[in-house]
């Protein structure tokens, strides 16, 4: 009886431990769109980043045209679409780098696509640097979700963007979670 009620648990803790590793879901690309925003041609963002599209940054990519050998400028929402989730695919970039860098193993998807948004606007080398992956991968979700509200400076000040962004990447990290 007792190895029985062991197995069911086990069997129980297996089925909870699945660790959602992409693609970014509709929620967290709409999340980005909205504060990325569309930029049909090329752009200064505010701390001087070359970016086209939805926060296609010339800095990480090549941005000659057509971009991605296939996209030519100036871009409809459409084909921005499909570059930001051809960006964020790209093995060795945003999901991969989220992928790679928890070890948590019951990521959800809202939780993953947050996460991507997070190292989208950041850079894989800060999410791997921040207390919000450390509290992560030591299963304190709570903790976590509140080292979003710490990212919110660009270039030396306080952004009111990056305010809203990151209150908005912590309400999808806690959709459906009851301990955020």
């Amino acid at each position: 009886m007792h190895l029985y009620l062991f197995m069911v648990l086990v069997a129980a803790n297996a089925v909870s431990a699945v660790k959602y590793t992409g693609p970014t879901n509709q929620a967290g690309i709409d999340l980005i769109k909205e504060y990325e925003g569309f930029y049909a041609n090329f752009y200064s963002d505010p701390v001087g980043i070359r970016t086209i599209g939805y926060g296609h940054a010339c800095h990480v990519w090549n941005c000659d045209t057509p971009l991605n050998g296939k996209y030519s400028v100036p871009l409809t929402r459409s084909t921005a679409e499909q570059l930001l989730i051809e960006d964020l695919a790209t093995p060795g970039r945003y999901e991969s780098c989220v992928n790679n860098a928890v070890t948590y193993n019951s990521l959800t998807a809202n939780q993953f696509s947050a996460l991507t948004s997070f190292v989208f606007n950041l850079g894989c080398g800060s999410f791997r640097r921040s207390t919000l992956r450390t509290k992560l991968n030591r299963r304190d979700i709570r903790g976590a979700a509140n080292e979003f509200g710490k990212w919110v400076n660009a270039g030396g000040r306080r952004l009111p963007g990056l305010v809203r962004r990151r209150a908005a990447e912590r309400a999808l990290f806690c959709t459906g979670i009851s301990t955020c």
